[in-house]
């Protein structure tokens, strides 16, 4: 992550309100209008969907673009902008507001509103690391990938385990109470092959448990994979790199507030310093 020691650059600000941000807490999108509005010059847009909120962003002409709304509506936001490759010139403000805040906490955004408005307003550009995708998706914090529900991937060997097990696990509940009981697929664990700067770190012959990929800050990638684990806990496998390729069965990953997939391959690489997110003064961003 680089500090710029700055301002931000324009008092015009385009004050964009997700729709969801106004339908769950109007409260707090009333207060955050208020204090921006005192302290600059702003124009409120309110957008009824994403087409709306597209062209609304793609209108901002000099003014520096304001969300206010959730992790989803911050992650549109980058994303629309990486498409239209405007996203390295651009420095964005967030006032969180709504369902989904766990990516803005993670970043350094005030959760309260106030002290958001304000950061808003006082706050410094601060250039953060985006990891782009060969679909050119983002992903703005951490990626994980879980284990496969049954039927959806992996090798029968390697679901056998899983079944017997809950297999198991239901007889002895039936037997404790005779009662009938749905039927729920047990995870099975995945076979992937992840490939780091060109290197195989895991291959498809290492089921694993979970997968996880984080921009470090510093223009790298973090890597951890969990093996499937037999009796002890398995050691995680750590490695770091700029460019992360993981292939195998078709697999599905959370990323910031989504769920992707399935997909049979995926890249990402990192791009370092690729947007700009006004943060309050020493507002550092966790991993």
């Amino acid at each position: 992550m680089t500090e710029v020691a700055t301002s931000p650059t324009s008092d015009q600000l385009l004050v964009i309100i997700d729709p969801v941000a106004r339908r769950t807490d109007g409260e707090s999108v009333r207060i955050a209008k208020d204090v921006l509005s005192a302290g600059a010059t702003a124009k409120v847009c309110l957008p009824d969907g994403p087409e709306e909120f597209a062209r609304a962003l793609a209108r901002r002409g000099s003014r520096r673009p304001v969300v206010i709304g959730d992790d989803r509506a911050l992650v549109r936001t980058v994303a629309l902008l990486h498409r239209q490759r405007e996203l390295a010139g651009s420095v964005l403000s967030l006032v969180p507001v709504g369902p989904a805040l766990a990516l803005a906490t993670a970043l350094g955004v005030p959760t309260s509103t106030v002290p958001a408005a304000r950061a808003v307003l006082e706050g410094i550009e601060r250039r953060l690391d985006l990891l782009v995708d060969d679909s050119d998706g983002v992903v703005l914090g951490a990626l994980r990938i879980p284990p496969v529900p049954l039927g959806e991937g992996g090798t029968a060997a390697a679901r056998a385990p899983w079944l017997r097990t809950c297999q198991s696990l239901v007889r002895t509940l039936v037997a404790a109470r005779p009662a009938r009981l749905p039927s729920v697929p047990a995870p099975a664990p995945a076979r992937l092959r992840i490939e780091v700067d060109g290197s195989t770190l895991v291959d498809l012959d290492q089921p694993v448990e979970a997968v996880s990929v984080a921009p470090d800050g510093s223009g790298a990638a973090e890597i951890e994979v969990r093996p499937l684990s037999v009796g002890a806990e398995a050691t995680p496998l750590r490695a770091e790199g700029r460019t992360v390729t993981v292939s195998g069965a078709d697999f599905r990953y959370h990323s910031d507030a989504g769920v992707s997939g399935p997909v049979r391959t995926r890249t990402w690489r990192v791009r370092e310093g690729a947007w700009g997110l006004t943060l309050p003064g020493g507002a550092a961003r966790l991993r």
